[in-house]
């Protein structure tokens, strides 16, 4: 059975969404609601990627500057965060987890886990085998490559 790329563009479409739903849902609902969907994937994103600017959090969320910076404020306010110059570039100011975030973190996503382990229990093993599958073809598929390092090239003095 042929199956063109671009109805499982459509079904991805159709089905991010739903588990993103169901992700912030479980979130507002749970007894620690003390992170934001948002909040919740931008401490993924420090944990991911240490030392990371502004920018960068701004692109990975999808959030313009000015808002991510508030909800930057919010983090180092609760001391989830830290923010930090970078001492190599005045201009540039990176981000990292404090201890308090790590825990924060790892509490949210064991109970949203949790949550979608409950909704994934209810397939049999054999779908489950599929999704888990299908989840380890998309992960790299979807995995950003690194940034080149551009307008750092070195300059060859030409003789």
């Amino acid at each position: 059975m042929a199956f063109a790329a671009e109805q499982c563009a459509s079904d991805l479409l159709d089905t991010i969404p739903l588990v993103m739903r169901a992700i912030r849902s479980h979130m507002r609902s749970c007894r620690r609601p003390e992170l934001s969907v948002p909040a919740f994937r931008a401490l993924l994103f420090l944990q991911m990627h240490p030392d990371e600017s502004m920018s960068e959090l701004a692109e990975f969320i999808g959030l313009a500057l000015p808002s991510i910076s508030k909800l930057v404020d919010g983090l180092v306010g609760r001391e989830l965060a830290t923010r930090q110059g970078d001492p190599k570039d005045r201009r540039r100011v990176t981000l990292a987890l404090t201890p308090q975030g790590r825990a924060l973190l790892e509490r949210t996503r064991q109970s949203a886990q949790a949550c979608l382990a409950e909704v994934l229990a209810q397939r049999s093993e054999a779908e489950r085998v599929v999704i888990g599958q299908a989840l380890q073809i998309l992960r790299p598929a979807f995995t950003p490559l690194p940034k080149p390092n551009h307008g750092k090239l070195e300059k060859k003095v030409l003789r």
